[in-house]
């Protein structure tokens, strides 16, 4: 009895190390960038991003993440706003969210990862890696919660999203790049129990 008094008391001290997060929506953005007329760059954030982070931190390649983005594109531009929103590109009315769920991760550095996953938008879905920092973790010091952050970027191809709309120029230039940056730059909050979510 004492030897199994003993080996509790042990497991009960070690600090668990796989811990469930939810993004934070209030404090999380999805941004975009992307070349205008090969002259400037054109960036804009998508839209609420919610979801999950399950952080194994003995084992961060067993982590996974789970995202879902309102698409309501804000440029600062309400034209072309409501031009991202039509049919032409993002075709809002009939997908009016995006999905990443990560399928691998692998550890690139210190607080360093690599997250492949599929990324849906409209109803394509592909595969894409995204360079991943994790930030520290912090006490909260209004809910005397901890909290943590990470930062995601990656490129992709619009145009195997099938967002194609374009307009020539001079020189077989086009008005719109095809590549676009993209960066999630998330604050994690503990995933609390039904019950004390309700309360928090």
């Amino acid at each position: 009895m004492k030897t199994a008094a003993a080996f509790l008391s042990a497991v009960l001290a070690v600090p668990a190390l796989a811990s469930s997060w939810e993004i934070d929506p209030a404090h999380t953005s999805a941004r975009f960038s992307v070349k205008h007329m090969m002259v400037s760059d054109v960036s804009g954030t998508l839209g609420r991003t919610t979801g999950t982070v399950e952080l194994d931190e003995k084992d961060l390649t067993r982590s996974k993440v789970d995202l879902s983005i309102e698409v309501h594109p804000q440029t600062q531009e309400a034209k072309r706003d409501a031009h991202l929103e039509s049919p032409d590109f993002f075709d809002v009315a009939k997908f009016p969210k995006a999905t990443f769920k990560s399928k691998k991760v692998e550890k690139a550095g210190e607080n360093k990862l690599k997250v492949t996953g599929e990324l849906t938008l409209k109803d394509v879905t592909k595969e894409v890696t995204l360079d991943v920092t994790l930030i520290p973790e912090v006490t909260n010091p209004f809910t005397k919660q901890p909290a943590r952050g990470a930062i995601a970027t990656g490129t992709i191809n619009r145009l195997d999203w099938n967002l194609k709309w374009n307009a020539p120029m001079a020189n077989n230039a086009l008005v719109v790049g095809n590549d676009v940056k993209i960066e999630f730059v998330a604050e994690l909050a503990p995933k609390l129990p039904p019950a004390q979510a309700v309360k928090k």
